[in-house]
């Protein structure tokens, strides 16, 4: 009997990976949060396979799954959205099943900040502007975060920052923003990529909050700021300049 951490992707069923998916096939239960993993995935899983929503089920109770599934030995699939790495609320699980000897596996999947930088066609890392993504999130009840990494403090490097679950604390997060970045950084807004109600909206950060209504994007919102998100960018990789030369490829020079 073996558990499977499977990444579901950031919501549409088709940005799941081909092992995620095979997995799901195979295995006979399938544990997934239904408030967070679309049930669009579920089309992946087997037809005989017991499908369980976790989304009313404390860590306990899941725990008590993972025990009925070893007694009956079968194996599980555990979805969890995005990448099992990133807020996944997975380590708790991982230390239960250690102590019930119980073998797991991570399978890791397409993360939602990859999939809001694909929403709005934009490339979070330019040269000479910024070659570091922060990813972060403000505090919740469910998850403190440590006070040396408040977003007033990770904002100091000005560089691209991708920022969770950030629709309820808008105002905050701008304030705190503002205190070093320029007006003028480009900022955007997606509210749950790749599914069908997928939302976008871009501005700059001095006028997003005049712009918007923040209870419209109170759930499930990726924000994205820094100057690397702007199509005004001048700067260029060299990896493909005609003059660049590595093993793979060797310029040749001219003969006279």
């Amino acid at each position: 009997m073996k558990v499977y951490f499977i990444g579901a992707g950031p919501g549409a069923a088709d940005l799941i990976t081909l092992r995620g998916a095979t997995l799901l096939g195979q295995v006979g239960m399938v544990l997934y949060a239904g408030s967070l993993v679309s049930k669009d995935m579920l089309v992946h899983c087997h037809k005989d396979a017991e499908i369980i929503d976790t989304a009313q089920l404390d860590l306990e109770q899941q725990q008590a799954c993972y025990q009925r599934a070893l007694a009956e030995n079968i194996d599980v699939a555990r979805l969890h959205s995005g990448d099992p790495a990133i807020y996944g609320a997975t380590a708790e699980q991982m230390r239960r099943l250690d102590a019930l000897e119980i073998a797991y596996e991570i399978v890791p999947g397409v993360s939602s900040f990859t999939a809001a930088a694909a929403s709005i066609k934009a490339e979070l890392t330019k040269p000479e502007v910024s070659q570091t993504i922060i990813l972060t999130r403000v505090s919740g009840r469910a998850s403190a975060v440590p006070e040396s990494e408040s977003i007033a403090l990770l904002a100091e490097h000005r560089a691209t920052m991708c920022i969770f679950l950030s629709g309820p604390h808008l105002k905050k997060i701008v304030a705190d923003l503002r205190l070093h970045y320029p007006d003028e950084t480009p900022v955007a807004l997606i509210y749950r990529a790749t599914w069908p109600e997928e939302r976008t909206h871009q501005s700059t950060l001095g006028n997003l909050l005049a712009e918007i209504k923040s209870s419209d994007w109170n759930l499930t919102t990726m924000l994205l700021v820094g100057e690397a998100l702007s199509d005004h960018v001048p700067t260029e990789s060299s990896l493909y300049a005609k003059d660049y030369t590595h093993i793979f490829r060797v310029v040749k020079k001219k003969t006279s």
